[in-house]
């Protein structure tokens, strides 16, 4: 065991610890450059996923707006409560800043990524699709680069479907006995069944489950802070000036001034809206639409929700209170955020945050699921496989839930979401000429008056599209 440990965390130490974070936000930065600043381009173009007439007609589909809330999420957990506050206990207000930076370029990359996915998609026959950087790989590079496919996919699952459900499962069991005072193991029976009866439904279920508690954690956290902002309004606008100050370096209030925002902002930020991490896209394929890049535009918008408002919440609820104290050795991210929420609004929100961590934990466990689920469709298509993938899915949060030293084991994670961001990367710079092309088209299209822009594969006869899945008709959603 000791060895293990040791392996991944060599891998660990080449990937997140030395190169990686650099990396993605190089690419970021080169996709907003060279995309000519996309993800401003089409901003408000994003908000139109939320209406109701870019709803499928096919009552089989996903919807452009499911597969947002699904991704949204899967995103939005611990790291907008805990990891923020950890952030600027480390960092520094200025880290906010940070965060802010890397979530725009994180935007294009989003864009890029999830509009690859579901340009290379593939059609289930029954109305839905399957999709992400396991099949842009073996689609868009070709058959030679099955390989690395592979090593994305066995990736995604020991990661997400397995390590990070475990966690899940820990976070949810341990808020409950903290606030609530609920035994972990009657916690976990309980999300044990639930998470069971969910995704044995399969992906149509786990989207319906995601349309309706993903707007109401969002709406309800976001709502409760606006009560806070609104309580402090006289001191936002020197809270915003003490974030940008701290960013430079020109305050400094923890050690290590503009460098310990920087390192701490770019990582909690990378960490929670995962764009470029090879996540995102598996879900962001699932969507019927017109044209791939409408997609993309969607899942931008999904990293904006994650960083720039339900971070930035988290943010304002800490600094506008009494509690935060900068430098902090060992802080509790989780405690911090709710010792600052009681500072505001009374001891009653400890229950309410307990809550919001419920549900951000467990739309996080169902979406961890579905990338695993669709990591190991890719690799094979036994029924016997899936049915064992998804009983495992539910031991391991039980056993998280039950049993936390249990999720020490599960010490790989990290490294191997590591190796997959790679991956991803990787595939993406080499798969971005076509990115561009499909970018050129939409453009095109909506230079010449057509509102709402569709793909027509043959226009792209070179590329392995799957025809069932893009007719080149103009159907009523996307």
């Amino acid at each position: 065991m000791e060895f293990l440990e040791a392996f991944f965390g060599v891998i660990g130490d080449l990937t997140w610890g030395w190169a990686l974070i650099p990396f993605l936000v190089v690419i970021g930065v080169f996709f907003t450059v060279v995309s000519g600043f996309v993800q401003l381009q089409y901003f408000g173009r994003m908000f139109r996923v939320l209406s109701s007439k870019n709803q499928s007609g096919d009552p089989n589909a996903i919807s452009a707006r499911a597969a947002l809330l699904l991704s949204v999420g899967g995103r939005v957990g611990g790291g907008n409560i805990a990891g923020v506050a950890v952030a600027i206990s480390l960092g520094g207000p200025g880290a906010i800043f940070w965060m802010w930076a890397i979530a725009l370029v994180g935007m294009a990359t989003s864009l890029i990524e999830c509009s690859l996915a579901q340009l290379f998609k593939r059609s289930e026959g029954d109305g839905t699709y399957r999709g992400g950087p396991a099949r842009s790989i073996i689609h868009g590079l070709g058959a030679d680069y099955r390989w690395l496919a592979i090593i994305y996919s066995v990736c995604l699952i020991a990661s997400f479907a397995f390590g990070f459900n475990a966690f899940q499962g820990n976070t949810v069991a341990g808020a409950a006995e903290e606030s609530l005072g609920i035994s972990r193991i009657w916690t976990g029976i309980l999300l044990t069944g639930v998470t069971g009866l969910i995704v044995f439904g399969g992906i149509q279920r786990i989207a319906k489950v995601a349309d309706v508690i993903v707007p109401i954690m969002a709406v309800g956290y976001i709502a409760m802070s606006l009560v806070v902002i609104a309580l402090n309004i006289t001191e936002v606008p020197g809270l915003i000036y003490s974030i940008v100050t701290n960013a430079f370096g020109f305050e400094e209030v923890v050690g290590g001034g503009m460098g310990a925002a920087l390192a701490q902002g770019l990582r909690r930020g990378l960490f929670s809206n995962e764009a470029g991490l090879g996540s995102a896209p598996n879900v962001a394929a699932t969507a019927d639409v017109r044209h791939p890049i409408s997609q993309g535009i969607t899942q931008s918008f999904s990293v904006f929700i994650d960083t720039m408002i339900i971070c930035t919440c988290t943010a304002f609820i800490i600094l506008l209170s009494d509690v935060y104290q900068p430098g902090a050795e060992g802080v509790d991210g989780i405690v911090l955020t709710q010792q600052s929420l009681a500072s505001h609004l009374g001891g009653w929100t400890s229950y309410f945050l307990t809550g919001a961590i419920l549900l951000f934990a467990f739309s996080s466990i169902i979406y961890n699921y579905y990338l695993g689920e669709n990591a190991l469709t890719f690799m094979t298509s036994s029924p016997l496989a899936l049915q064992g993938l998804r009983i495992a899915v539910m031991a391991l949060v039980f056993i998280g839930a039950t049993a936390p030293s249990a999720t020490s084991v599960f010490f790989f994670s990290d490294p191997m979401m590591g190796i997959l961001a790679v991956v991803n990367l990787l595939a993406l710079m080499m798969l971005f000429p076509t990115a561009k092309r499909i970018l050129n088209d939409f453009r095109a299209q909506i230079k010449a008056g057509v509102d709402r822009p569709v793909l027509n594969p043959d226009q792209f006869p070179d590329l392995d599209l799957d025809r069932t899945a893009w007719t080149g008709k103009i159907r009523e959603n996307g």
